[in-house]
């Protein structure tokens, strides 16, 4: 049984497709084996890796995510959370690179404020076009603004993820008319990354056309990690057979279900 509506309708990203498009952090678990676990729940085959506080083999007597996410069978994308200029993002996204035998994949992130951890819009921009021109395959962490998501797109980003809220905040989506526009003007995979609280919004994000949605926090600080990561997956899928289903519009007064015409009577 395939995990998506359509075969023909996997999330193609940097050239390879995938039937997930839930995408799941490694952080904030109580353990590699709740991590272990909780990934397989949301049936994710992107996993995000922050290379400054995870040991995926830098230090070779500690444990090692890797052990437990093989990337023989997950997709590992290393992030650069934590740095917050772009010559810190790139040496971040080179260092994993070597640790990962040339993995080119990448989520760029460059925060400009350490409460909100809204990204540096500007270091974002730069650090983008240094990695496109090292041959690397980003997939860049911003605000929602469509301008800057279709500049990131312009520079060769591979996907573009605007937040819904700020960074583990749980708000769900808080601004859907600026995820809209940015789907609608995209020629690159658009997954919304950071806000989500529950499944409705995993689900409200997939029915506004996004392509996917990344997420960490929802599921490690749940009290039951394993079963949110099965209602994450399961609310992802509804979300996107909605979309491609297309809703009905809304209306302001009732409509019956039944035509009028040749009741008894």
């Amino acid at each position: 049984m395939t995990t998506h509506p359509h075969p023909e309708d996997g999330l193609v990203i940097a050239g390879r497709t995938y039937r997930s498009r839930l995408l799941t952090g490694t952080g904030k678990f109580k353990d590699l084996d709740e991590t272990r676990r909780a990934t397989e729940a949301a049936g994710a085959e992107i996993v995000t890796v922050a290379i400054r506080r995870t040991n995926i083999g830098q230090d070779p007597g500690e444990p090692n995510l890797l052990d437990v996410l093989p990337p023989d069978r997950y997709t590992i994308l290393p992030n650069t959370a934590g740095c917050y200029t772009a010559e810190d993002a790139v040496r971040t996204c080179r260092l994993a690179r070597e640790l990962l035998d040339g993995h080119n994949l990448t989520k760029l992130e460059v925060l400009g404020d350490q409460k909100t951890l809204y990204p540096d819009v500007v270091q974002t921009l730069k650090a983008a076009e240094m990695l496109v021109a090292d041959g690397f395959e980003v997939m860049v962490y911003t605000s929602d603004d469509p301008i800057l998501a279709k500049r990131l797109e312009e520079i060769g980003c591979v996907a573009v993820m605007p937040l819904a809220a700020p960074i583990g905040s749980g708000l769900g989506i808080q601004n859907r008319y600026n995820l809209l526009e940015i789907v609608e003007n995209a020629k690159v995979p658009v997954l919304v990354d950071a806000g989500v609280g529950t499944a409705s919004d995993a689900a409200i994000a997939m029915e506004l056309g996004c392509d996917g949605v990344l997420m960490n926090t929802a599921i490690a600080g749940a009290k039951d990690p394993v079963r949110m990561a099965r209602a994450m997956k399961l609310a992802v899928e509804a979300g996107r057979h909605a979309f491609l289903a297309g809703r009905i519009p809304r209306k302001r007064y009732a409509s019956a279900s039944s035509p009028l015409d040749g009741l008894v009577g």
